[in-house]
């Protein structure tokens, strides 16, 4: 038999018809995880043709891009403050009601981010394809699920047929050994793989993460490295599910149970890439030798060790338009820069964990002068887990606004902003112009990376912090 690729075990799991020359596969769809952001022109054309949901029972409905994180507005106290949002969340549940779809509306208590009450609430599980209207559902990928994002035209082909056209992807092995050093997080190690592959460098490919290090990666670092597959041009990201999977999923919600879950645990361990498979490109990462990250540009891959200096790029025009952009140059050390808002949130980085670690470097600490901290759980259940520790008195006394969960900071179309020219130290997943507000500036870092420059009002070391 020939050995193979848990691309290729996937793939050929859920192809319906095979892909030709002229013709792209039909695959089949397990799980479609909606939100109100990329739906409303797909319900619409389903209504205009009178076609139902085929499968209601495999589609499940979140609001996260443009609901409040502001108590007030999210419970209805005042009205939301941009119409837009507002729009945007009564369609979405009128749709949901009209055709039967599942919804965790704005008050319900496990509503949050598409892309953590997938794995939280166990939807997410291994073998399954999963699509969502939104780029980072590569998260999903953490557990041997075969995810991606889709535009809102196949939102409506997949609500209508369950199915999906797609030609078949390339496949690429990041292979990353050695232990990651103290203060080194899973969020700089997928920085450092986008810094090394580059924003277009796994176009075209299913990337899928192997090796000592991944394997060491708790599920909520493996989706943190997964979410962000998509950065460096990735189709999607894969890990091999393992025990610390199982271990993750066993006993949540719409997970299996029972005699259903020792069957699907028994199938789930064949989910793995084959001795001698042939991957079409492999990459290895030595991770023993990161450093925190940071970002310093308009994209993921434009990033350096924390330590580090802005690399000269001379006749690169998109570099140098960038560093215009962000008002730094090239030579510049990034430590010492000051900046303006930290935001600690995001599909990336809004995990229990994730606020967990923040919370270590705040705890007993204060914002600096002039420094805005915004800090959004992922999730009401994660919200709701990190009041019952103490991390919201841990934020609350540090300076920090603790909010509602949902998508906020991260993209600027739910009324949280960061203001022209502001520097934001961002766990987020995207340094575009302009992603967090017109003229706003992200630089992107990992949570406790990010908590120590709102301490310190600066790009800051976090090991200095943590010793």
């Amino acid at each position: 038999m020939t050995a193979t690729t848990l691309f290729e075990k996937l793939w050929r799991a859920h192809e319906v018809v095979a892909e030709t020359a002229e013709t792209p596969a039909t695959l089949y769809v397990d799980l479609h995880l909606t939100h109100e952001v990329t739906t409303p022109q797909a319900f619409a054309v389903l209504r205009g043709r009178g076609l139902p949901v085929r499968r209601p029972d495999r589609t499940v409905g979140t609001m996260d891009h443009s609901t409040p994180t502001v108590a007030d507005e999210l419970y209805g106290r005042v009205p939301i403050r941009l119409e837009s949002a507002a729009r945007q969340v009564r369609e979405f549940e009128k749709n949901c009601a009209e055709f039967g779809v599942e919804l965790l509306g704005i008050q319900h208590p496990d509503r949050g981010i598409v892309h953590i009450i997938g794995p939280e609430l166990g939807l997410t599980q291994p073998g399954k394809t999963i699509v969502c209207g939104d780029s980072h559902t590569s998260t999903h990928g953490a557990f041997g699920a075969l995810a991606f994002g889709i535009g809102t035209t196949e939102v409506g082909q997949v609500l209508a047929t369950q199915c999906l056209l797609q030609r078949k992807a390339r496949t690429l092995a990041v292979n990353v050994e050695g232990a990651l050093g103290a203060g080194v997080t899973a969020k700089d190690l997928v920085l450092a793989i986008i810094q090394r592959l580059g924003v277009a460098g796994g176009t075209g490919s299913v990337l899928e993460f192997r090796g000592s290090t991944i394997r060491a990666l708790s599920m909520d670092e493996r989706m943190t490295v997964c979410n962000m597959s998509i950065e460096a041009g990735a189709r999607a990201g894969l890990v091999a599910p393992d025990e610390i999977t199982f271990a993750y999923l066993k006993g949540r919600p719409r997970a299996p149970a029972g005699a259903a879950w020792d069957e699907a645990v028994a199938g789930w361990r064949g989910l793995v890439t084959d001795p001698g498979a042939r991957f079409d490109r492999e990459i290895d990462i030595d991770a023993a030798g990161l450093a925190p990250m940071i970002t310093y540009g308009t994209n993921p891959g434009m990033s350096v060790a924390i330590d580090e200096l802005i690399p000269q790029r001379p006749g690169d025009l998109i570099h140098a338009k960038a560093l215009e952009y962000m008002g730094l140059e090239a030579g510049q050390r990034m430590l010492g820069q000051e900046i303006n808002t930290v935001f600690i949130g995001s599909c990336t980085n809004a995990r229990l964990s994730d606020l967990r670690a923040a919370a270590t470097v705040l705890k007993g600490r204060h914002t600096a002068k002039g420094v805005t901290l915004l800090i959004v759980p992922g999730s009401q259940r994660i919200k709701r887990e990190a009041e019952r520790e103490g991390l919201d008195r841990v934020f609350i006394e540090a300076g920090a606004e603790w909010r509602e969960s949902g998508c906020s900071m991260c993209l600027g179309m739910n009324g949280d902003l960061v203001a022209r020219g502001a520097y934001c130290v961002s766990t987020s997943n995207r340094n575009f112009e302009g992603r967090q507000g017109v003229g706003a500036r992200t630089l992107l870092a990992s949570p406790i990376t990010a908590a120590a420059a709102a301490i310190a009002g600066r790009i800051a070391d976090p090991r200095e912090l943590l010793a």
